[in-house]
């Protein structure tokens, strides 16, 4: 079986290579399941991806990348799954920081606070504030997220702005609430790619992917690296964005 890997060589060489590119990293416990390996071995190996993701957005110039790690459902999962996944979240941010950092990326964490221990948010916070002023790649961190409450609490700031009397709700437009997300300042996700085959956004970035060209991958997440990257930007780059309008050789 080929090294799915390994680099490949020149196939993004003449492709548009999207700003901001989103991840579902799905497949952990399947891939380790099909070895024989407890799940927390797919965990620790779905680590090694995302340090192989962050490394081949570098090279490839991808400005943003955000990667969804933990869900607000995923709290639903056994302790000992959940203290696993802890644990390797703060392991990673306390053994890359200081290389992520001298790399020049800038680290974003979105989602909920609450329910997270405080030496999570401790760690957290350190990466954010230390690399606030990197310029190289931006990696947003989807933790503790779900989609719908994101919408929701930006629905509440706008609110309470209205209650303040600081805006009528006859002003509130979509750019509004674009900035009152979690992702105001990062641009709509141009591709968002999911991996293990699965076929659905999972309460994912919902606003911001309202016209996100979406890559299913049949590779498990411990699998991935920047061949597959590579392979979901060459299908990014076939197709033609057209935002509700018409083809661009159209004249109908």
């Amino acid at each position: 079986m080929a090294d799915r890997s390994k680099p490949s060589d020149g196939i993004v060489s003449a492709a548009p290579v999207p700003r901001h590119v989103a991840i579902i990293m799905d497949g952990n416990g399947r891939w380790a399941a099909e070895r024989g390996l407890p799940r927390a071995a797919g965990h620790k190996a779905g680590v090694e991806a995302v340090r192989r993701t962050v490394k081949a957005a570098i090279e490839l110039s991808i400005p943003c990348l955000t990667l969804y790690s933990f869900s607000s459902e995923n709290w639903s999962r056994p302790k000992d799954e959940i203290d696993h996944l802890m644990g390797l979240m703060k392991r990673f941010i306390r053994g890359d920081l200081a290389e992520l950092h001298q790399n020049n990326v800038k680290i974003l964490v979105i989602g909920e606070r609450t329910n997270v221990d405080h030496e999570m948010l401790a760690l957290m916070d350190e990466a954010c504030d230390l690399t606030r002023d990197n310029t190289r790649l931006t990696l947003t961190i989807a933790f503790n997220y779900g989609s719908r409450n994101e919408i929701t609490r930006a629905a509440q700031r706008l609110a309470e702005d209205v209650a303040a009397g600081r805006l009528a709700p006859s002003e509130i437009t979509a750019n509004h609430f674009r900035f009152a997300l979690d992702t105001g300042d990062l641009p709509d996700p141009d591709m968002l790619i999911r991996t293990s085959g699965e076929r659905r956004l999972s309460n994912f970035l919902l606003w911001q992917s309202a016209y996100t060209e979406l890559v299913f991958l049949d590779a498990y997440w411990p699998d991935f690296g920047r061949e597959l990257l590579v392979e979901a930007i060459s299908q990014y780059s076939a197709r033609e964005r057209r935002f509700g309008g018409l083809p661009r050789q159209s004249t109908a």
